[in-house]
């Protein structure tokens, strides 16, 4: 499959095209800086859709993407105003966008945060390794408390990469429970399926019915987060009303397409699919 052929896919599914949970748009300036990061790394990390963000917005819309977020995370404090003014923005400009901030341990978050809900945010972005912050820093308590009111969803980045970027001890199962036993009306949708870490998040999902889980580079062919969890293909189809589609677009090593297709290889049939790819993603984001 080739990203010509996603949209007479969609269209034999039956389905208008699919939500993208996990779409990141970065202010240029940042978005450059990011991409020259991943290009320093040793091999450096492909970045196959290196476009404008008008071609990515036009991209996607042609590949068959009717919803996406534009999710942009903070790594230091002070940035929080400066990247929700941009994604809230961008959402304002481009109806296919749904309305996205971050959130991030600092003095004014809680009121950064009621701003941007009043401003019709419907998804949080966290990315804890990124980040380098544990999920229940008592400087978000507050923020956190507004977010589980407004069962706004949360796209979790939990799991470590390991790429040379530390802060591996933020990551993984543990910090993300304690966050569902202060906050269990938290909406959150662990990136990744949570890999390294897939077993556990899917046992978290089953236990916990606020978890939602999304497939961002999971099931391609070859992997790049690690051997796609092919023992917990089942479990995946068992909790099919709770997993999204994601595609970490636009810094992915492969074709857009490729992630259609490996959820197609999943095998898990084509109502399982038609979830997945779009009905989920509308009852998640309120579409």
């Amino acid at each position: 499959m080739t990203d010509d052929d996603v949209p007479a896919f969609l269209a034999a599914l039956g389905l208008p095209g699919i939500v993208d949970a996990h779409v990141h748009f970065l202010p240029e300036r940042l978005q450059q800086a990011v991409w020259a990061w991943f290009d320093s790394l040793s091999p450096p990390w492909p970045v196959t859709y290196r476009l404008s963000a008008r071609q990515r917005l036009a991209t996607l819309a042609r590949v068959g993407v009717r919803h996406h977020t534009a999710l942009a995370y903070a790594h230091q404090p002070g940035m929080l105003s400066f990247l929700n003014d941009h994604t809230l923005g961008l959402a304002a400009e481009v109806p296919a966008v749904i309305p996205t901030f971050t959130i991030y341990p600092e003095p004014g978050v809680a009121a950064e945060t009621a701003r941007c809900l009043a401003a019709g945010g419907r998804c949080v972005k966290v990315h804890l390794q990124v980040g380098g912050f544990d999920a229940t820093d008592p400087r978000l308590d507050d923020a956190w408390a507004l977010i589980e009111q407004a069962r706004t969803p949360v796209v979790l980045h939990a799991g470590a990469v390991k790429d040379g970027s530390g802060n591996e001890r933020w990551c993984g199962p543990e910090p993300v429970r304690r966050l569902l036993d202060r906050f269990p009306g938290l909406r959150l949708v662990i990136a990744h399926l949570g890999a390294p870490d897939c077993t556990e998040f899917v046992t978290m999902a089953e236990d916990h019915p606020g978890v939602w889980l999304d497939t961002a580079m999971i099931f391609t062919d070859p992997p790049y987060l690690g051997p796609a969890p092919v023992h917990l293909i089942d479990r995946l189809g068992a909790l099919g009303d709770r997993i999204v589609f994601g595609s970490d677009f636009p810094t992915i090593p492969h074709a857009f397409a490729a992630q259609v297709a490996g959820l197609v290889q999943v095998g898990l049939g084509d109502d399982w699919l038609r979830g997945v790819l779009w009905h989920n993603g509308v009852a998640l984001f309120g579409l």
